[in-house]
């Protein structure tokens, strides 16, 4: 076969060839870009973790910064709640206060007002008793006609409304 005689001709200088071309990739890749692409990754690689690790550092000051906020937010309502339940209780106080006033105002008018009772009550009876002494008089001078004294009539009045 002549392909292959003309091959083995040839095959010492594609060897050659072959090799140059692989040794000048070697060293323009391997020598000149691989290391320059390997720091480039190696720099990217550095500074995703820095990212990373001023991320974390960030993280961690805001779950401080909560936690401080939080601890703030508790003692304010803890604070809040004291005055409300200050102001509940002067309020309590206030509005005892003004009902006992009230209770002594409404007490001295409810003495008062029964000292009147009584004392209608004391005039009312007075009367009734004066026109009953009269009407007994009456009565006792139209059926009877006998004369009965008014002092006779009040006391007979008397008994008569004391017995019931």
């Amino acid at each position: 076969m002549p392909q292959i005689a003309q091959l083995a001709d040839t095959y010492s200088s594609q060897i050659f060839w072959l090799l140059v071309f692989f040794g000048i990739v070697f060293f323009v890749v391997g020598r000149g870009m691989v290391p320059k692409v390997m720091d480039t990754v190696s720099q990217r690689d550095s500074q995703i973790a820095a990212d990373l690790a001023a991320a974390e550092a960030a993280r961690s000051q805001a779950d401080e910064e909560e936690e401080a906020w939080r601890t703030r937010e508790n003692e304010n309502r803890a604070a809040a709640q004291a005055l409300v339940a200050q102001a509940k209780a002067d309020a309590a106080a206030a509005s005892e206060k003004k009902l006992s006033a009230a209770q002594k105002r409404l007490d001295t008018k409810l003495a008062k007002a029964e000292a009147e009772i009584a004392e209608a009550r004391k005039t009312a009876l007075a009367e009734v008793e004066d026109v009953a002494a009269d009407a007994a008089r009456d009565i006792v001078q139209r059926l009877a006609g006998a004369s009965v004294t008014p002092a006779s009539a009040k006391k007979a009045v008397k008994e008569a409304l004391s017995h019931g």
